[in-house]
Order: C-alpha cells, then sequence, then structure tokens
C-alpha cells in the first residue's frame, strides 16, 4: 500500500504577502522531507479562496520536482471542470518531464463552487462540464493529434497536443465524494478511484467502491487495473494524547468555519471523538493506532492501494508537520506492508 500527503497550502490567518510566501516555502520543505524518509505521494490541492494557497498546483509541484528525487507529485485534486484540459495536460506533462516520470493527476469537480463564476462558467453545468472535459482529458493523453468537438470549448480539428510526458501514459486518478454516478463513471473508463472521506464512517463507502468495481468489470478492466485509494484527513504524533491535543483546536476552527458556511452544525469534542474512533473516518493518533486504523479502513472498502493524509487543515506549526511526516514515513509506513 503506497502512503502519501495532499495539502491545500493553507495560507496563514491574516498573511501578508512575505507571510504566504514563507508558507509556500515551509511547503517545499514538508515535500522535501516526505521524499527523504520514503513516503510515495505528495498531492497539492486547488482552491480559489483567501485561505489557501494552490490556485496554481502546477507551479508549485514543480518547484517541488526540483527539490525531490523520488516521491510522485500530483494534482489533490485538479477542478477539471474550470480549467481547459490542453492547459491541465500541458501543464502535468511539462510536470513530469521536470520529474523523470513522477507526475500524476487526480481531477474533480472540486468541494467548493469559486471557481466556477470566477472563470465565466454556469454552475447549472457542475456535472455536464467535468464529463465533457475529462473526455477530452483523456483523449489528449491517449493521442498525439486530437479531433474533438463539444459544448464548451472550441474544436481541436487534428492539432497537436505538446509536450508529451516521459511516462507512456500520465496516470490520471477520478477524484470522488459520495456521489453514486461518479463512481460507476469512473469503473467504466477504467479510471483509478481516489475516495475524500472526510466524515462519517468509511465502511459506508463499501457500497460505492464496489459500484465502481462492478462498472469497471462489465467494462472489460481486468481488477488490478482498478485502483482505489483513499485521501483522509488525519495527524501522526509520539502518543495519541499529544495527536489529539495538538489537531483538534485548529481541526474545530477550520471545519466550524466551513461549516458556517454549508449549514454543517459547530465542531465538538464529542463529534471529534466519534470521527476519531474505530469506524469513524479521521486518522489521528500514535502511529501504531493510525496504521491498524488505516488497515481495517483499507479492509472494509476490500481493498485500497493509496491513502493519502491531509493535515495542513488545524493551523499546526510547521516543525509539527514535519514530524507527522517522519513518523509517516518511518514508523507507519513499515506497518501498512
Amino acid at each position: 500500500m503506497q502512503l502519501g500527503i495532499d495539502s491545500f497550502a493553507a495560507a496563514p490567518t491574516g498573511g501578508t504577502a512575505s507571510d504566504n510566501a514563507t508558507a509556500l516555502g515551509q511547503l517545499l520543505e514538508r515535500i522535501e522531507r516526505a521524499d527523504q524518509v520514503g513516503l510515495d505521494f505528495f498531492g497539492i490541492g486547488e482552491h480559489h479562496r483567501r485561505e489557501f494557497l494552490d490556485s496554481a498546483p502546477a507551479v508549485i509541484l514543480g518547484a517541488a520536482a526540483a527539490r525531490t528525487s523520488r516521491i510522485r507529485l500530483g494534482s489533490a485534486v485538479a477542478v477539471l471542470s474550470a480549467a481547459d484540459p490542453v492547459r491541465v495536460f500541458q501543464q502535468f506533462s511539462t510536470l513530469d518531464l521536470l520529474s523523470n516520470g513522477r507526475a500524476e493527476l487526480v481531477v474533480g469537480r472540486g468541494s467548493f463552487t469559486e471557481a466556477f463564476p470566477l472563470f465565466g462558467l454556469n454552475l447549472h453545468d457542475y456535472d455536464a462540464l467535468f464529463e465533457e472535459k475529462l473526455a477530452l482529458l483523456l483523449q489528449i493523453r491517449d493521442q498525439e493529434q486530437v479531433s474533438w468537438s463539444g459544448r464548451f470549448r472550441p474544436a481541436l480539428t487534428g492539432q497537436a497536443v505538446y509536450p508529451r510526458p516521459m511516462q507512456a501514459q500520465l496516470p490520471i486518478w477520478r477524484g470522488v465524494g459520495g456521489t453514486p454516478e461518479s463512481f460507476v463513471r469512473a469503473g467504466a473508463m477504467g479510471l483509478p478511484l481516489m475516495v475524500a472521506i472526510i466524515g462519517g464512517e468509511t465502511h459506508r463507502f463499501r457500497p460505492l467502491v464496489d459500484l465502481y468495481r462492478e462498472a469497471g468489470r462489465k467494462a472489460g478492466f481486468a481488477p488490478e487495473q482498478l485502483q482505489v485509494g483513499l485521501h483522509s484527513l488525519g495527524y501522526v504524533a509520539d502518543t495519541t494524547e499529544q495527536a489529539v491535543t495538538e489537531y483538534y483546536p485548529g481541526y474545530a476552527r477550520t471545519f466550524t468555519r466551513i461549516g458556517r458556511e454549508r449549514g454543517w452544525p459547530p465542531v465538538t469534542p464529542g463529534h471529534f471523538e466519534a470521527q476519531r474512533g474505530p469506524r469513524g473516518a479521521l486518522l489521528v493518533g500514535n502511529p501504531e493506532e493510525v496504521a491498524a486504523k488505516i488497515l481495517r479502513h483499507a479492509e472494509s472498502l476490500g481493498g485500497v492501494s493509496r491513502v493519502t493524509f491531509q493535515m495542513d487543515n488545524a493551523d499546526l506549526a510547521p516543525e509539527k508537520l514535519l514530524r507527522a511526516i517522519e513518523l509517516l514515513g518511518e514508523r507507519v509506513k513499515p506497518l501498512l506492508g
């Protein structure tokens, strides 16, 4: 099982441009440390909000490529609905060349909607935009010269798209939340699946993962092609008490703030402990506890090939995030087999 980290490049609260520059430098240090301790993947999200610095993930990943040698680098997720698939392919193909074949794409519709008005898109086209653009992105990946037409972009009439990546086929995962149709479509296309589970009980997603695998089987894809990844919120410290004490305050602030936008109730200690419990989605604790929970989650979903942590949602100090990365590489990963 691969183990990695996803980051949304959290901006310092009320930070100046200088503060933001420092935060991005610290993010690159974390990617370097993840490479050094043997983690498999580092993903950068995409948001268009004040509290995040990841509106141009390929730029951050390009800087990371120059400072790492082994870790795979990718999006988490690229908001394909609001992007031009030609440019997305060019950016990540260039990243693949810079990194000597370590680039990946996880594409999705995004859980925030700011990109739609920002780029002049109609939110009512939320699903149609993504499906059309994903189909074009896959065609570009598989064909150097592309003939294509659709609703949301000018037609391509045999133009070639460059540069081509170092890898024979640039890996493209489909990022999903809880929509059954998305699981089925990913399986029917034979795409690896990255499931974002940020709350609730992880085992409840098993029927959706089964839909994905069955759709892939019916479409003629071999089981080994139908990879499942799990994106979860989490944090690892030397002891469970330390992990909870350090993680909870920032987690509660972040999700209470987001909850005000979405109509969720404020986070409470009881809610947090339920999510941290044996069936809850949060991966918070000491290394052995977290490794055991990852293995339980993997079994409950019928097997997963990659788990990625999202840790920078809790306003944690840079040195604590670096220590958590060390623990993930040195103590959690060896226990996953």
